[in-house]
Parts: structure tokens; sequence; C-alpha cells
């Protein structure tokens, strides 16, 4: 069960794993690369919709699984995430996949989130 929970909080607070197993310095170090992270991926325009069938209609079922995959990865930063969904709706997938870098830091914040709460668990169970 503590399992579960050091998990969930840190996929919804960036770095929040480490702030649960009071690692404070790891945690302000992966809240920061992962808000900036995604905040840069915000600034220059990249989408992080989930791809609608409409949007990929046309392509193969393996290039399509790496559309969603990928739209995967930007779910993975948690908070952020969540929080750029109420305050700015990032328009189509289409579009967010014309502004390629903004897209790729959105992926890396979700990628930095998950081996921010991958390490915290591991380090947990070490403890233990």
């Amino acid at each position: 069960m503590r399992t579960l929970l050091i998990a969930g909080f840190g996929w919804l607070v960036p770095g929040g794993a480490y702030l649960l197993t009071r690692r404070y310095l790891q945690f302000a170090v992966f809240a920061t690369v992962v808000s900036v992270t995604f905040g840069a991926g915000l600034a220059l325009h990249g989408g992080y919709s989930w791809p609608q069938p409409v949007e990929l209609a046309g392509v193969d079922g393996f290039t399509a699984l790496v559309f969603k995959a990928g739209a995967l990865a930007k779910v993975l930063a948690g908070g952020p995430y969540l929080l750029a969904g109420l305050f700015d709706g990032s328009g189509t997938f289409l579009g967010g996949r014309l502004h390629e870098y903004g897209a790729t830091l959105l992926m890396m914040a979700g990628v930095f989130n998950v081996l921010a709460v991958s390490s915290a668990l591991d380090s947990n169970v070490e403890a233990h």
C-alpha cells in the first residue's frame, strides 16, 4: 500500500516520491527539472493531446502505436500535464506535432518524472 501511495504521489507531484521518502534535495532537483522541461515544451507549443482516430487515419498500425506511446509519455509528467489541460488546452494532436522541439520536451518531462518515481521506489525498497 505504501508503495502505491509513493508511486501515485510521485506521478502527481514531480519528484513527490522523494518528498515522501524525506529526500528533499532529490525532490527539489526533480521537481525543478520536470516542471521546467514541461514548461519549456509548452512555451515551444508542443501538443499534449491524445491522438484522435481522425488524426491517425491513413497511418499504419505501428506509427499509430508510436504516436500513442508519445502521448502517454507526456501524461507521465503528472501534475504539470493536468494543470496544462486545465488552463491551456493543447489543441489537436497534429497541431502539436508541427512543433517537434516542444513535443519532445513534453515527452522528456514525463520520462524524467518516471525516473524519479522509479529511483525513489528502488531506494525505498532497499531501505526496508
